[in-house]
């Protein structure tokens, strides 16, 4: 039997991080439970410290079909290139050469305008069919596919 995870990104403000996230994957932050209206609301009533409101945030597909993604915060800066990052497919599979860089780079202008930042293109070859290197706002590498 296959094990559920979720993806868990380190960072320094979850509560900023997890909108450009959920807007890039058409995720949204669940409702807080209950009848709280925000979750520093709710987080509040639980008796969390107003300084550890922004300790963590998460994102879902709420059809249910993606994986959950948790921003949780840590004191350190990000040091290195990731050894894992999230490869976003948003060009349809049969679409090739120049015209799927063009969608490709329609899309990293998107998610400049949203905070990212374009890093590199990798033009297609007889190896591969091209991807563009972004970082997210705090600098987590991820590639658009």
């Amino acid at each position: 039997m296959a094990v559920a995870f979720q993806v868990t990104i380190d960072c320094a403000d979850p509560g900023a991080l997890a909108p450009f996230w959920a807007d890039a994957l058409g995720y949204e932050i669940p409702d807080p439970p209950g009848d709280f209206p925000t979750w520093p609301d709710f987080l509040r009533a639980q008796g969390v410290p107003e300084d550890q409101t922004n300790a963590a945030s998460a994102i879902e597909d709420l059809d249910g079909g993606g994986l959950r993604v948790y921003f949780q915060q840590v004191p350190e800066a990000k040091a290195a290139k990731n050894r894992v990052h999230l490869d976003l497919r948003f060009v349809a599979p049969d679409l090739e050469g120049a015209e799927r860089m063009t969608a490709l780079e329609a899309k990293a202008e998107r998610l400049v305008g949203a905070g990212a930042s374009r890093l590199e293109g990798v033009e297609p070859d007889q190896l591969n069919t091209g991807w563009i290197v972004m970082a997210d706002p705090e600098g987590n590498e991820f590639c658009l596919s």
